[in-house]
């Protein structure tokens, strides 16, 4: 074989070797953020940071504050639902 047909055997096999690593990278988003979450007001929707299962949150008497559920590998647990700035997202107390 000559030096040519190598070459030309290196950068085929390489073009698909890169698109078939590129195939992978695809980006799942939701176009509306809130088409999913019915239990919570808009504006809570609206301050909640990214990442956060707002499917699952709900408002809990006991402390005003929102929660969501957190599915990890070993157990799902309740985290409260946290605004862009780190902050709980809570009700106002009535007075």
């Amino acid at each position: 074989m000559n030096r040519q047909g190598t070459i030309v055997r290196t950068v085929t096999g390489t073009l698909v070797v890169g698109a078939f690593l590129l195939s992978a990278c695809t980006a799942t988003i939701s176009p509306n953020r809130s088409s999913k979450v019915r239990q919570v007001p808009d504006e809570v929707v609206n301050l909640a940071a990214l990442g956060q299962d707002l499917s699952t949150a709900r408002l809990l008497p006991e402390d005003g504050c929102y929660w969501y559920e957190h599915r990890g590998r070993v157990e799902t647990t309740l985290l409260p639902l946290r605004s862009a700035r780190g902050n709980p997202i809570c009700v106002a107390k009535k007075t």
